[in-house]
């Protein structure tokens, strides 16, 4: 078995993400969120812990030069799944192992030696929203609605967002957004310098795919490990994300969480 057969038969298994290889040297990887729900994709514990492992495979792949990441149907990342964030409220060992992939997830899109491209359209939130903009190139369309949602549900702001939103747009705009959970449009999101670009919706897979095409004919030496010394940025942020991580998932534990939940399935305002 060759050794790009083997990491296709890695790619395989993945349930809740749509791997193809594009291009004849299949230097591309493409994957794809799959909506399963039919609406958008949603990170239920299948989701989530694939959405962290992907990473890893892509990186070892040395067919792979790029890796382009979208959603399917309606939108890019619809978000967690209400039922995994019921059991975490309620079950020690599930928040310790969602709190660990939610970890992974962060490390192993910085580490990935391989240049990422998102492309984001719709609604972008939640573990999706984490790889959107962690990606190396972020490109949304104009009409995008981006929105990080924890304290709406009840616990701190502690997946990405920390360590990266003040680093991209700067931290009265990142209080702003994060504390209110105040949304963002494609468009706002590249004037305030959240993503690299915003495009029209129409133009979004192909302009991603252009970069991705660059990159991938670039010299890969050089686009790596400059991607890696500009990561520094990111990893000086670790001990902020670890904290932010932590107060997360301590709030899973607390009551405001159980109130979060239910006014979100019963579609009104929390009352904290």
């Amino acid at each position: 078995m060759t050794p790009s057969s083997r990491h296709d038969e890695a790619y395989a298994r993945y349930t809740t993400l749509r791997i193809q290889r594009r291009g004849e040297a299949g230097a591309v990887l493409d994957v794809q969120m799959r909506a399963l729900n039919g609406k958008l994709p949603t990170a239920d514990s299948d989701g989530h812990r694939e959405l962290a492992e992907i990473w890893r495979e892509a990186s070892a792949d040395e067919q792979v030069r790029v890796v382009v990441l979208r959603g399917e149907a309606g939108g890019f990342s619809g978000g967690g799944d209400l039922a995994m964030v019921e059991q975490m409220s309620q079950d020690d060992a599930t928040r310790v192992r969602v709190w660990k992939e939610a970890r992974d997830l962060v490390y192993n899109l910085v580490n990935c030696d391989k240049p990422i491209v998102s492309a984001m359209h719709g609604p972008a939130v939640g573990a999706g929203l984490v790889a959107g903009l962690l990606a190396d190139v972020s490109i949304a369309a104009r009409s995008a609605r981006i929105v990080d949602g924890h304290t709406k549900l009840g616990v701190a702001a502690g997946d990405h967002a920390a360590m990266v939103w003040p680093l991209l747009c700067g931290l009265a705009k990142a209080k702003y957004h994060l504390l209110l959970c105040e949304p963002l449009s494609g468009e706002e999101a590249e004037r305030i310098g959240l993503v690299s670009l915003a495009v029209d919706e129409a133009d979004l897979l192909p302009r991603a795919y252009e970069v991705a095409d660059r990159l991938a004919a670039g010299s890969q030496n050089a686009i790596r490990w400059t991607k890696y010394a500009l990561n520094n940025w990111l990893r000086q942020a670790g001990p902020t994300f670890d904290a932010s991580l932590a107060l997360e998932f301590m709030g899973f534990a607390g009551p405001d969480v159980r109130e979060g939940i239910s006014a979100l399935r019963e579609r009104r305002p929390a009352r904290f």
